[in-house]
């Protein structure tokens, strides 16, 4: 017997159907947003990583040699390939790019609660608009979503920021600071205690007293102290910046769900400027739902042309746990329409009634195994069949077919040639009146 490798994830047909009802509501919402789906492939050169983060960065991937003696990994997320693929046909591509994916990552990372060594996400992007439209229309996009799936304003907020705000108080400090190191202590600092946050960012350069009070202005959340405390330029532009995005946010009906966070600084250092995050307002999902925010250095670096862009990527995982707190997670079961029962010689007579349901956009099964009636019966209903169409040598005799629905056990006599007929979704009830 071969055991699941740990952080890898078996998905049941109950539970599936359950992720691709949530699935769909994600991407029907970006199609109706005008983004459009792309496939991206599951390996990549791990130079893509290891050529910004390190080879320290190594640790967290499925990395390997192949045979042809290239340096790969299993993509760990979606942000570079796709950037990859705008310089690759930049001059080609109409200016914005709207695309999403929904497909698997791997990280060799701990396992814990909504996060997998194998894990789902839905990437929507924008590329080629500096506009706070832009980042609009991604929250805009994730609180529809999120609406979409039955989740409210109570369940849910999105907590954003801007990474020049973090950045320009940083430097307005006089001491020699690692910026990066500074908003990446900021990143973790909701899981740290106070004095371990304090110590991360005194190892990043600010002194003792700087790092309190650093920590006292950024909780504070007040975009004028902020602005006043860093007197400069870059810090303004930010607090405009962020003031334009939830300025469109509010026209776009996103603005309900937006709390300014000065805390919240998203740890990649790609990220150039708005940035956030959505977290289950209850608390009791440990980890941020997602989270997103600009990166519009990031086509330049892969050797392009400068390309403002802004996306966000929902993890599975951690959604569907926020759906299952807030009871809107989809039944994991099963459901068919139609289970054609067939009794005796009648494999012709019912395959035709098969064909012509499946013609009409229905889910229908019908016996392979050549069960019993009995068993045919129990078979449909753990199938959730609503409506079990019975073809029995007998009834055809008589030119007839029962229709029985599932839920009441009440069945009707319908006549041969009349089923389906012009009807799109014939059942019981239309033939038993």
């Amino acid at each position: 017997m071969y055991d699941r490798i740990k952080g890898f994830r078996d998905f049941y047909p109950g539970e599936m159907a359950a992720r691709r009802a949530t699935i769909d509501t994600l991407e029907e919402t970006a199609r109706s947003y005008g983004f459009r789906e792309i496939g991206t492939p599951a390996l990549e050169r791990a130079e893509m990583w290891t050529d910004k983060s390190g080879d320290e960065i190594v640790d967290e991937l499925y990395a390997f040699e192949d045979r042809g003696g290239r340096h790969v990994t299993l993509t760990p997320e979606l942000t570079p390939t796709v950037a990859r693929m705008v310089v690759a046909k930049q001059q080609a591509l109409a200016k914005p790019i709207k695309w999403f994916s929904t497909r698997p990552f791997w990280r060799y990372e701990q396992v814990q609660q909504g996060r997998q060594r194998e894990f789902y996400q839905t990437n929507v992007d924008v590329f080629g608009s500096s506009e706070p439209e832009a980042d609009a229309e991604v929250l805009a996009w994730a609180a529809d979503a999120l609406t979409g799936l039955g989740l409210t304003g109570e369940h849910f907020e999105f907590r954003i920021s801007h990474r020049d705000l973090l950045g320009g108080v940083l430097e307005s400090y006089d001491a020699d600071v690692d910026t990066e190191a500074a908003i990446r202590a900021v990143d973790k600092s909701e899981k740290l205690e106070t004095a371990e946050y304090h110590d991360l960012l005194v190892d990043a350069g600010l002194s003792p007293d700087q790092a309190a009070e650093f920590d006292d202005l950024i909780a504070s959340g007040d975009l004028e102290a902020v602005e006043a405390v860093a007197g400069t330029e870059r810090v303004t532009a930010a607090v405009e910046n962020l003031e334009n995005v939830l300025a469109a946010a509010e026209d776009v009906g996103a603005r309900e769900y937006c709390t300014i966070s000065l805390e919240t600084a998203r740890g990649l250092d790609y990220y150039t400027g708005i940035v956030f995050e959505c977290f289950d307002s209850a608390g009791e999902v440990s980890r941020s739902i997602f989270g997103g925010g600009r990166y519009d250095d990031l086509i330049e670096q892969f050797g392009g042309q400068p390309t403002p862009a802004v996306g966000v990527a929902p993890g599975h995982a951690t959604l569907s746990l926020l759906c299952q707190r807030a009871g809107v997670w989809p039944e994991e079961a099963v459901s068919t329409d139609y289970y054609v029962l067939s009794v005796g010689d009648t494999r012709a007579e019912a395959a035709r009634i098969a064909r012509d349901l499946r013609e009409r956009g229905h889910v229908v099964e019908s016996d392979v195994a050549g069960r019993s009636f009995g068993a045919q019966l129990e078979y449909a209903d753990s199938i959730n069949a609503e409506t079990t169409v019975i073809v029995g040598e007998r009834d055809l005799g008589n030119d007839e077919i029962t229709l029985k629905e599932m839920e009441s056990g009440d069945q009707v006599q319908v006549p041969v040639s009349s089923f389906p007929g012009d009807a799109d979704r014939p059942t019981y009830d239309e033939f038993a009146e």
